[in-house]
């Protein structure tokens, strides 16, 4: 069904792969369409604990594709006829996170389980967003990184005005926005971008191992409920984000994921916590 992704599943982990290795891993609105759809497909299959996003070849994702931008420039791109992708039509993410994760690609955040990008290569333009919308990094150190946006003309796109500085600090954000300048995985690591600095051809199986390891040890409930807790309260003030931990954690107490994790910890055995998709 897909062209431009592949997905595929082993349980306990979703693997996305954005697949034009010829253009390194360009985006096109195929792409978008079919990437959404998978996302989407990950979240509500209790199957998968984890998303791993990567790329095929030698790119994570060089960014948008090139013919359309040129489209864009030349004011010619309205006219182009666009194609059907009523197929890939989905909703990923959870709704009740707001307003403030309902523009464009500020759904990814508020899917509803770990969603880990894997960077084996060039991560540039739109693909370093999708990147920092990721929840994690793992990256190869022979990854190139750029933000590339002030080269072409263009302001900080897409939620990166937002998220770079709450990854890796104003000032460093600054720095790689305003001077576009490429920078390696090692560096990223130093900045605080890659979570996990990884051998050449490893950050795939190392994002795959995190997530077996969260889903033998963690419950996928507290993971997602955890996970819009971060996101939500960057958006908050300290009192409410505290009062509605306490009501999230008044609610875990009267849980059966609760009543498990004590059971396993006294029994010394691993816990059996259930796979949620609500």
């Amino acid at each position: 069904m897909y062209e431009h992704i592949q997905y595929e599943v082993s349980d306990p982990v979703a693997v996305i792969t954005l697949n034009r290795p010829e253009a390194l891993n360009a985006i096109t609105g195929r792409m978008q369409a079919e990437l959404k759809h998978a996302l989407a497909t990950a979240e509500q299959d209790a199957a998968v604990v984890g998303i791993v996003l990567t790329g095929a070849g030698r790119g994570f994702c060089a960014g948008a594709d090139i013919g359309g931008l040129q489209a864009t420039a030349s004011g010619e791109a309205g006219g182009q006829q666009r194609e059907d992708l009523s197929q890939f039509s989905a909703r990923p993410g959870n709704p009740d996170m707001g307003e403030d994760f309902a523009v464009t690609f500020s759904y990814i955040p508020t899917i509803r389980k770990p969603l880990i990008a894997a960077i084996n290569g060039a991560c540039a333009g739109l693909g370093f967003v999708f990147a920092c919308l990721c929840d994690m990094r793992f990256v190869e150190k022979q990854a190139k990184f750029t933000s590339a946006f002030v080269n072409r003309g263009l302001i900080a796109e897409h939620g990166s005005s937002w998220i770079l500085p709450r990854i890796i600090g104003l000032s460093n954000a600054l720095d790689l926005l305003w001077s576009g300048r490429k920078f390696d995985g090692v560096e990223a690591e130093r900045l605080g971008l890659a979570n996990r600095l990884c051998e050449q051809g490893t950050a795939r199986q190392q994002a795959i191992d995190y997530i077996k390891d969260l889903a033998a040890t963690a419950a996928p409930n507290s993971i997602k409920i955890i996970k819009a807790q971060l996101y939500r309260h960057l958006n908050m003030t300290f009192g409410p984000a505290m009062q509605e931990s306490n009501q999230l954690m008044a609610q875990s107490l009267g849980g059966e994921d609760f009543k498990e994790g004590v059971s396993s910890f006294v029994e010394r055995r691993p816990p059996d916590f259930k796979r949620v998709i609500d």
